[in-house]
């Protein structure tokens, strides 16, 4: 009987390609052990520079579980991958624009001698898309210090645990990390010809972004609103976060913003005349959720974008006017509401200056809007947050999922076990405490809805390197370190009508109603889309296998390490109708 071939789609983002496969035939092969990919051309051996004409994308675990200790990972045609999506991100030396050939085949037999079944191979033909296209820039950082390939890289370089690396080091390992989300504030500074402003909550990256601003303060005009509240400990006044900053660039102009909660802005506008306010032209624009940190570009993670569009540059160059004055929040609010559309490229965008009128609890203008495009959703939303706390907004995609639609969930942290929760004074529930349960509770039951925990030393399967939540040589934090900083909800993400919401708000009454935020609105852009796709299941899929160990642990089945499963029955989840793996197979290559 003549077999099917494999289904394939790509994702693609500057950094990744994200594949999402299917096999028809797979459902009723009991001896369907997962799928092999082969790329053309091969990887690049960053030691001797060659490169081979192909190779099959590797496989961390086989079905003796992972390579013993300095081995490499397995060729995935003997280690197949009993997943329905995988990405390549060991694309060293291509450059966008060139081709790149996947050619994805099913993998079948017994778990002692796997074979590729020929006649099921399906060859797809693919470009990275450059960092800046059609006016709009984008970046993903790495962010992922829990991952075996950054123990792999501070391993090869000899450090022991809590050793400090030396300069060079730590600017190779950040770099890595950072993943090319170092250069594109650099580079917008080192462009403003005439002047330069911004808000910022955090200034103190001293690798990359203060020494841009120090080079550049002597070439142009530069103004920056950063937050000045003052916080204390113990009684002490606690040194301002962006203080060294302050101190190493005196011929900047800086404005304390403290008539707020925090001025959680993240935003750069670059023109001429912008600091004077007479005949001012504001040009382009970098905003995005990183903080210019050095955290916030290396080990959280976090995007940056630039826009160059005038129209959109001289939003938020309005705004920034208005916060040098650091007005009182009365002020701010006034007249809060989305902007008129403007065109960039193939994207319509609005933006929305928090904070709005009214209190935690209270409707807010922009999350509503947020939530009629998710009861709008045809195929999907996926949410990446630091910490939502919006309920309405959490009902609507979670309602998405319950309704068959493909929904995904990332935040940073869910609680072990289910949050208590504690009546004010009024009477009312705190929407932290709220939110904190329903994603708990989603977590369990669906598990379609995730967290960033990571693996310790109490928590190590056999044969995987010990992970890390801390950079080497630096002191843990006194509260959980931040590692998802995002703040983005995208809507039916693999269709050509997508919706993007992005920016510098966390989904939560605080940044609603008493921060200086700033929210996009981006629709049209399947371009755009994908890119958010693909890098939200690098970092969902990552995530979601050690969320999984943590279930087999907490249930007292934890394996000692992870292997492949030696029959069908890895699949069963994909094909169990209504299943969170069993709808992202259908959505991801369009075949609901």
């Amino acid at each position: 009987m003549a077999m099917t071939a494999t289904t394939v789609k790509a994702y693609r983002s500057p950094s990744l390609v994200l594949l999402a496969f299917d096999w028809p035939d797979g459902e009723s092969r009991n001896d369907f052990l997962g799928f092999a990919i082969r790329r053309a051309p091969g990887f690049l051996d960053l030691a001797t520079g060659n490169r081979p004409a192909s190779d099959w994308l590797p496989n961390r675990i086989s079905f003796g579980g992972p390579p013993a200790a300095g081995q490499p990972d397995f060729p995935s045609n003997v280690a197949p991958i009993q997943k329905f999506m995988w990405w390549d991100a060991r694309l060293e030396g291509i450059d966008p624009g060139q081709p790149l050939t996947y050619e994805v085949s099913a993998v079948c037999g017994p778990s002692n001698a796997p074979r590729v079944e020929p006649g099921t191979m399906t060859s797809l033909q693919v470009a990275l898309p450059g960092h800046v296209e059609g006016g709009i820039g984008t970046w993903f950082n790495r962010a992922v210090m829990s991952s075996q390939a950054f123990s792999r890289k501070v391993r090869a370089l000899g450090l022991r645990p809590g050793q400090p690396p030396t300069q060079a080091q730590e600017l190779d390992l950040r770099s890595w990390l950072a993943n090319g989300m170092e250069k594109p504030v650099p580079d917008f500074i080192a462009a403003a010809q005439d002047s330069l402003v911004g808000a910022i909550y955090h200034l103190n990256d001293s690798l990359w972004i203060v020494p841009a601003l120090k080079h550049q303060m002597t070439k142009a005009d530069i103004g920056l609103v950063y937050d000045s509240v003052k916080h204390k400990k113990n009684g002490q006044t606690l040194p301002n976060e962006s203080q060294s900053a302050i101190d190493a660039l005196p011929s900047v102009r800086f404005f304390g913003r403290d008539h707020t909660n925090i001025m959680h802005n993240k935003f750069l506008v670059r023109g001429t005349k912008l600091l004077d306010g007479s005949g001012s032209k504001p040009e382009a624009l970098t905003c995005g959720s990183a903080n210019y940190t050095t955290s916030g570009l290396t080990s959280q993670a976090n995007l940056i974008h630039t826009f160059q569009s005038g129209p959109l540059a001289e939003l938020y160059w309005q705004r920034w006017a208005l916060l040098k004055g650091n007005p009182a929040r009365k002020k701010t609010k006034e007249g809060a509401g989305w902007s008129n559309t403007v065109s960039v490229g193939d994207a319509r965008i609005r933006v929305f200056f928090s904070p709005e009128p009214g209190n935690p609890g209270d409707p807010s203008i922009s999350m509503e809007t947020i939530v009629q495009a998710v009861d709008g959703a045809q195929s999907s939303v996926i949410f990446c947050l630091f910490m939502p706390t919006d309920q309405a907004l959490l009902d609507a995609c979670f309602s998405v999922g319950d309704a068959g639609k493909m929904m995904f969930g990332l935040v940073n942290r869910i609680p072990d076990d289910p949050p208590a929760l504690h009546r004010t004074s009024t009477g009312k529930i705190p929407a932290d405490e709220i939110a904190a349960l329903e994603i708990y509770h989603r977590s369990q039951k669906d598990m379609d809805t995730i967290d960033a925990r990571h693996f310790n030393a109490n928590d190590l399967p056999g044969g995987f390197e010990l992970e890390m939540n801390v950079f080497p040589g630096t002191n843990p934090p006194p509260y959980p370190p931040v590692i998802i900083h995002h703040k983005f909800v995208v809507i039916d993400a693999e269709t050509v009508s997508p919706t993007i919401y992005t920016g510098s708000a966390n989904m939560s009454g605080n940044a609603i109603f008493g921060n200086d935020e700033n929210l996009l609105e981006i629709k049209g852009s399947a371009r755009l889309a994908q890119i958010y796709l693909a890098e939200f299941l690098r970092l969902y899929e990552h995530y979601r296998a050690r969320a999984a160990y943590f279930r087999w642990k907490e249930s007292g089945g934890a394996p000692a390490t992870f292997s492949l499963q030696p029959n069908r029955s890895w699949a069963d989840r994909h094909y169990a109708t209504g299943s969170p793996e069993y709808k992202a197979r259908l959505h991801m290559l369009g075949l609901t």
